[in-house]
């Protein structure tokens, strides 16, 4: 071989060998920066994670707080319904008694009337009976006093003539 060939293999090999170095500083780098990049990722991934958990404690926090409320309103609810729902069943009830009650006034006071328009039915009857027989005793004394008359003026007017 020739000196020259030589020297132009050596310088090939040289040549090789900075792309190789370069390749090879290049692809460190490029690792590097994927590192950092996966680094910075999982920070980032790891704060949202953060976040997120915190936010959802929170948020359960105010959903039990808010349950928490809504079964002391619930239980209160509750309690002024049977409460409303009682005073309704007494106010019935006592007014059912009350109806009850003025009823059988009612029916008393219906067989009161009865008995007052019955006792004033006879009284009325009675009356008419007595004034019927009264004016029949005054008529047969009418009749009577006009017989008793016209047989005085018959006798007077008889010795008269």
């Amino acid at each position: 071989m020739s000196a020259l060939q030589l020297i132009k293999e050596k310088a090939q090999k040289d040549g090789q060998k900075k792309n190789e170095e370069t390749i090879s500083s290049v692809a460190a780098e490029i690792k590097s920066k994927i590192q950092e990049l996966k680094s910075k990722i999982e920070k980032e991934r790891q704060t949202f994670v953060k976040a997120l958990s915190k936010s959802s404690k929170e948020c359960e926090n105010c959903l039990k707080d808010e349950i928490t409320k809504f079964q002391e309103v619930y239980e209160k609810f509750c309690k002024e319904k049977a409460a409303h729902l009682q005073a309704l069943k007494d106010t019935i009830s006592k007014f059912e008694e009350d109806k009850e009650m003025l009823f059988g006034r009612y029916e008393q006071l219906r067989k009161r009337e009865k008995n007052l328009i019955s006792e004033q039915e006879k009284f009325c009857a009675d009356r008419i009976s007595h004034l019927g027989e009264s004016l029949k005793k005054k008529k047969q004394a009418s009749h009577l006093k006009i017989e008793v008359l016209l047989y005085f003026t018959n006798t007077v007017m008889s010795e008269l003539f």
